[in-house]
């Protein structure tokens, strides 16, 4: 294929900017651990409410939504977006207890709650799925460039993972947060200003949508049982999901992650339209685009009926969306491994030092790992939706409502983690019979369990747990 010059000057300008973002953080502010992995705990609502936004509208999110729109789901795939945005505004009322806790990670909290097996499981099913989200990430920003230069996909998904292990590695949670601002910015205006290019090029939104099934223009064609379901699916992951965690943690106090969270939702609203109305467009004008799984019907319909500039703003707006989830969720996983598992049950006494020195090196690791999975090239939504569920089912419960409900007993927590898994996983394997999310069938035998486990424990008298607050 030809090299799409102008766009792949952009991507590069792009991928330059990250590496400056990286060396200059390092350079300038990472002086402990707490600023490597928390920022300093300084980070304002804007800062916070676009990382939040940026590492939600990821690969699955942009060019997943438009084969969603393309290979089935019609103008109700915007739903992918909608109920992440919608989760979000629930999720404020937990966002300054979050904060509160101080802690730096998800199993921090669940361990001081309900004990080492509880913190260990989560620290567990908190990695393992971020190794699934990253690698989802990955193999969205190698398929960008991929569609630009023609480079087999497998040698473009190493180089993006390369990309991504650089700047994550020098800059850590500040470095990860500017370069979500910059990256929320670019995606939102990159898309937006490419849709109109889009339309027009390809002969008006009367003449696309004549081309078009009616079915495909409902906005509820996927069915209300699945959008309810993504809704709850969102709000179990970002309640239990370590990126989003991470954030709210690093907010510079309990005020400013709760405005946070009600701003980032109105900032992915503002998207959800945009890649659903590109990949219709795809459908309209060739419907047997990748065999009629339409997996690249994002840069498809860009490439063909948009100018060059706006193809390498629309690229920029894709790596930069695949990247501001990977490196968040690789950062994540790193934490976790050597805060909960390493220096638990390894060298308790680790040097600050070291522990920043670690941590850059497990993100190379599991970036590595990650790079393993994405290439076997799995469906970008099929890998993020099974990653949420993983994670979400079994923690949720225990660190949810672990940080409101006063009563709750060790067992509880313990119980429900278990039983959030195994249910989970039973659940995915049986084929998601009646359109029910596994995470919405895993998460609701977690809670009820955690409920059921509580009262009975405090019938026999048994002592609630301790607080999931740090109390010192």
């Amino acid at each position: 294929m030809k090299l799409q010059i102008v766009p792949i000057i952009m991507l590069v300008v792009y991928m330059i900017g990250l590496f400056s973002i990286g060396y200059f953080t390092n350079k300038l502010t990472i002086k402990s651990s707490h600023d490597y992995m928390l920022a300093g705990r300084r980070m304002g609502v804007f800062m916070v409410a676009a990382s939040l936004s940026a590492n939600n509208i990821g690969g699955g999110s942009t060019t997943g939504v438009a084969a969603k729109a393309f290979s089935g789901w019609g103008l109700s795939a915007a739903w992918y977006v909608l109920a992440a945005a919608i989760a979000m505004v629930p999720l404020a009322y937990f966002a300054p207890r979050i904060r509160k806790t101080m802690a730096v990670t998800i199993p921090e909290v669940v361990n001081r709650r309900f004990g080492n097996a509880a913190g260990t499981f989560t620290a567990v099913l908190n990695v393992i799925s971020l190794f699934c989200l990253t690698a989802s990430q990955i193999l969205a920003a190698g398929s960008v460039v991929s569609a630009l230069t023609g480079i087999p996909l497998n040698v473009c998904i190493l180089l993006s993972a390369f990309i991504i292990i650089v700047y994550t590695t020098l800059g850590g949670m500040l470095a990860d947060a500017i370069a979500d601002m910059v990256q929320y910015i670019i995606i939102f205006f990159g898309l937006l200003i490419a849709l109109p290019f889009i339309v027009q090029g390809a002969g008006g939104w009367e003449a696309i949508s004549a081309m078009l099934p009616p079915a495909e223009l409902s906005f509820t064609k996927v069915g209300w049982i699945t959008i309810i379901g993504l809704i709850f699916n969102y709000f179990c992951t970002f309640l239990s999901g370590p990126e989003m965690v991470s954030r709210f943690s690093s907010a510079e106090d309990a005020k400013t992650a709760q405005k946070a969270s009600v701003l980032s939702a109105i900032m992915m609203a503002m998207l959800a339209f945009i890649p659903t109305i590109i990949g219709l467009i795809a459908l309209a004008e060739n419907p047997e685009l990748d065999g009629g799984k339409g997996t690249t019907a994002l840069m498809y319909a860009t490439s063909a009926y948009a100018p060059t500039w706006i193809t390498g703003a629309v690229s920029a707006a894709i790596f930069a969306a695949t990247t501001s989830s990977a490196d968040s969720n690789l950062l994540c996983a790193s934490t976790i491994l050597i805060k909960d598992i390493y220096q638990k049950f390894i060298n308790p006494n680790v040097e600050d030092k070291k522990i920043i020195f670690l941590t850059r090196a497990s993100n190379i690791v599991i970036c590595l790992i990650s790079v393993s999975i994405a290439l076997f090239n799995i469906s970008l939504v099929t890998l993020n939706l099974f990653a949420f569920a993983l994670r979400s089912a079994g923690p949720f419960a225990a660190y949810g409502l672990g940080l409101t409900v006063k009563g709750a007993t060790k067992n509880a927590g313990i119980v429900s983690i278990v039983v959030g898994s195994v249910a989970v996983l039973y659940w995915q394997l049986s084929g998601s019979p009646y359109g029910i999310l596994p995470i919405v069938f895993g998460s609701f035998f977690g809670m009820a369990s955690f409920f059921i486990v509580t009262w009975v424990e405090r019938k026999m008298g048994k002592p609630a747990a301790p607080s999931a607050y740090d109390e010192k």
